[in-house]
């Protein structure tokens, strides 16, 4: 089952084809559609918003809003890439079913606290699922890993301190 983020929109392409990929392929049902035809600014629009439920019951939601261009490029993972926690058996599950339906799969990484595959979604975003391992939790821990201090040295790095 997927946990994480709570309700985060991005811009589609097209509604079909990114349902497509997070209903049938990732396994996230299709919660709801919003369809918008005026903004709150008071601008006319022609808008879809579609949202895919979670399993801890938040959302990853789309806009396909055709009369808005927007650039969709490639992203490098480090650029964006959204992040969907997942259980060790789904991720392997998951691996290599994307293999066997041609989708664009690498991974498994190992990252020293979790393992993840990626995925690129018809929008070319970067969809990284992901497993804690033992001791996932003390690398998160701040109190522990000195995140602050390596932020300051690289803040000091930077500026040529």
């Amino acid at each position: 089952m997927i946990h994480g983020l709570h309700h985060n929109a991005y811009r589609c392409r097209d509604s079909e084809a990114t349902r497509r990929f997070y209903e049938d392929f990732l396994g996230l049902p299709l919660a709801g559609t919003l369809e918008i035809g005026e903004t709150k600014s008071g601008r006319k629009t022609d808008t879809l918003h579609t949202f895919y439920r979670l399993g801890d019951g938040s959302f990853l939601a789309f806009f396909e809003a055709p009369d808005m261009p927007f650039d969709f490029k490639v992203q490098h993972d480090f650029d964006l890439h959204i992040a969907l926690r997942v259980d060790a058996d789904t991720l392997q599950r998951m691996f290599e079913l994307g293999r066997a339906q041609g989708i664009e799969t690498r991974g498994i990484s190992d990252h020293g606290f979790i393992h993840s595959i990626y995925f690129r979604d018809p929008n070319g975003y970067v969809i990284e699922l992901t497993t804690p391992l033992p001791g996932h939790d003390q690398a998160m821990d701040p109190a522990r890993n000195g995140a602050r201090a390596k932020l300051d040295r690289w803040t000091a790095a930077k500026a040529g301190a």
